[in-house]
């Protein structure tokens, strides 16, 4: 494998119409952090480039639905987004924008490279427009009804009540969601990247060249690489992006997708003027892309194509791209508000970054989904980093307080159980690096840990607290070790939990730390002093939880309702027929639940005419049947009567189904008379 002087490490560009969740962060921007760390920590030189990603039809459509500008869209949540990451202590280079005026002057100059080496090919098709608006429409901006499953409110890219990818000219009836007129198709001219001429050295540098790469990434190239790729528009007809920059563009854009990977050359040359292409056509730096899995195809085939055509550019090296999160079993979804929002948690979890960093690692989804709860949450906090890590440094660290007024003891003459010990941590540093090498940070934690472990373990062997008493000496060598072990975990974590790991470096009073010194034994020295003891972790309550979890259950009763779509109106009957069923009003006597009956309640109603007895199967939406005594009900009179669990029931008590699925009684806006007709 080669060996480079530098790495250059980019992330995908968060798309500015809304804030960040867990599902970013555990597919991109936590993995990348740990890499990047890591590298910093072995001295290597390493470069962190991130953005927001602010052109698009999205912002477009975000706007106008909020009356403002796009401008006021990307300003709004880039500085968001750009906050959340620096309070979670991803720690970028730089971290700027596409909307900025050197992203724009970059991206230009790129597409005219390739437009004047002959890169691109013209063509002229028929494309919907609104006659009323006087433009052309995005696929986002035209509605209709969905061919296959007759959704009526289906987008002109995919209909969201199915699942279908869709084209504009699929849809039923379409209309402009921008005035409502009937769009028109009107002839319109881009320029498109031919991705078929550059099949054949793509699939040689991926599937002959790349066999390295993660298998779900490989394996997605390799699906497109083997239906064979076609042209891919590069501009598009719409006011909001970088302009394209030759005669005859009047109105038309570049593509988003082809701008926003431009965005890492454009943030390098902001960061570094004047040194900037060393990163980026020095062939001894290697770049690597942290991104999700749906950025898989552009960032292997379409952004690989683009600089290959362009010619002076490296190529990545590795694209470890992560699968998806999905939280309590649903897949995560902005515009359903089904999601962990990063700002959020920072509010409401203050002092936690760690927490949240350190769960989504140990629960990546690497390969393949994974899903996030908040009890595994929960329990990963208090059993792993409050019980094992946290539980063993304080012990360490109080110990040494107590018995040697905070000062590191001298170590004497080790037992075999002391280099046993030694032996076991220094190996954690050979499987964190083979594991971290390999973008396998989830087992890489899992040996950061393992060092935890084995400290908490030595301690509860040795048991010093009892052995004080007896042998001093052979106590201070046991507290020197464990003291060495919990130096080793400040290094160990830095990558994963950096607030912890400087919290606990300022605690054990350690210097500038390199990962060349985890598995070393004499990191703190005799007579080092040690600073204030303070918790690394603090156990979260149920109540805390259970925020969370309500939350989202009041997210999903919302959408619920939000979604609501009423059932189709059944089959036309004659009027005759609906004129024979009597529905009258009563007053509930009494109320009471069946016995063994989980849907039924038993209910004693004044009809006027000498009373009568209803069994309703409406028992989960009114788990306190003995509330609705007194309230006024519509029944249906004349229904013959039938038996029920034993009961006579005389009649149907009427009932309407709402958005949640619950069943509400139907009763009239005022108090009538019992026995009264509606009609």
């Amino acid at each position: 494998m080669k060996q480079f002087k530098r790495t250059l490490v980019t992330t995908a560009l968060p798309y500015a119409n809304g804030p960040v969740h867990i599902g970013h962060l555990a597919g991109v921007y936590v993995p990348a952090d740990i890499y990047v760390r890591y590298l910093r920590l072995k001295g290597e030189e390493v470069l962190f480039v991130g953005g927001s990603d602010e052109h698009g039809v999205p912002i477009t459509i975000k706007a106008k639905k909020e009356g403002v500008t796009p401008q006021d869209i990307v300003d709004r949540y880039h500085e968001i987004i750009k906050k959340s990451f620096e309070e979670l202590g991803i720690s970028y280079d730089i971290y700027s924008r596409t909307s900025s005026k050197i992203h724009h002057e970059t991206s230009s100059e790129f597409f005219r490279h390739l437009y004047e080496k002959g890169e691109f090919v013209e063509k002229t098709s028929e494309q919907y427009y609104d006659p009323e608006a006087h433009q052309f429409l995005a696929d986002r901006y035209i509605m209709g009804t969905c061919p296959h499953c007759k959704n009526p409110n289906a987008y002109g890219d995919q209909c969201e009540a199915c699942g279908t990818s869709l084209s504009p000219l699929d849809l039923i009836d379409p209309h402009s969601t921008i005035s409502g007129a009937k769009p028109i198709l009107k002839p319109t001219k881009h320029w498109y990247l031919p991705l078929d001429k550059h099949q054949e050295w793509l699939s040689k540098w991926i599937l002959e060249d790349h066999k390295e790469w993660k298998t779900n990434v490989y394996g997605q190239c390799k699906s497109w690489l083997d239906l064979g790729l076609q042209p891919r528009a590069v501009s598009r007809d719409l006011d909001w992006g970088v302009p394209v920059p030759v005669e005859g563009a009047d109105g038309k854009v570049l593509y988003v997708w082809f701008d926003a990977p431009i965005g890492y050359i454009s943030n390098t040359r902001e960061l570094l003027p004047n040194d900037w292409e060393k990163w980026w056509k020095d062939k001894e730096t290697r770049m690597l892309h942290f991104i999700g899995k749906d950025n898989i195809v552009f960032h292997c085939i379409v952004f690989p194509a683009m600089l290959k055509a362009e010619g002076s550019y490296n190529l990545p090296d590795n694209v470890p791209a992560n699968e998806f999160l999905n939280l309590e079993g649903d897949k995560i979804s902005t515009s359903r508000n089904w999601a962990v929002w990063l700002h959020e948690y920072l509010q409401e979890m203050p002092g936690k970054q760690d927490v949240l960093r350190y769960v989504l690692t140990a629960n990546a989804p690497e390969t393949k989904d994974n899903d996030f709860t908040w009890k595994d949450f929960q329990t990963r906090n208090n059993s792993e980093l409050v019980a094992i890590f946290g539980n063993f440094v304080n012990r360490a660290l109080v110990l040494t307080q107590k018995f040697y007024g905070g000062v590191v003891p001298a170590i004497g003459e080790l037992a075999e159980i002391d280099r046993q010990t030694l032996t076991e941590f220094q190996n954690v540093k050979a499987n964190m690096e083979h594991y971290l090498d390999i973008f396998r940070f989830r087992d890489a934690l899992k040996e950061a840990m393992e060092l935890a472990r084995i400290g908490n373990k030595y301690l509860a062997d040795m048991e010093p607290w009892k052995l004080i008493k007896t042998d001093e000496a052979r106590t201070a060598t046991i507290m020197h070790v464990a003291l060495q072990i919990a130096a080793n975990l400040a290094i160990a974590f830095e990558p994963f939990t950096p607030f912890t790991a400087k919290k606990l470096r300022n605690m054990l009073s350690m210097g500038e730390i390199k990962w060349s010194d985890l598995g070393r034994i004499d990191i703190l020295k005799e007579g080092d002093k040690i600073g204030k003891v303070e918790l690394l972790f603090e156990k979260i309550e149920d109540d805390v939880i259970a925020f969370q979890i309500n939350k989202l259950q009041e997210t999903k009763k919302k959408n619920e309702i939000d979604n609501y779509k009423p059932a189709e109106v059944k089959a036309n009957v004659p009027f005759e027929e609906w004129e024979k069923t009597d529905i009258r009003v009563a007053t509930v006597l009494e109320c009471t639940k069946v016995p063994k009956a989980d849907k039924l309640l038993q209910f004693r109603l004044d009809d006027g005419m000498g009373g009568r007895t209803i069994v309703s199967g409406i028992a989960q939406s009114y788990p306190e049947p003995e509330k609705l005594v007194g309230r006024q009900v519509l029944f249906i009179a004349n229904f013959e009567p039938r038996k029920l669990r034993g009961i006579m029931s005389e009649g149907m008590i009427l009932s309407a189904v709402d958005a949640d699925g619950k069943l509400v009684l139907c009763e009239p806006s005022r108090e009538v008379k019992p026995g009264s007709t509606v009609g």
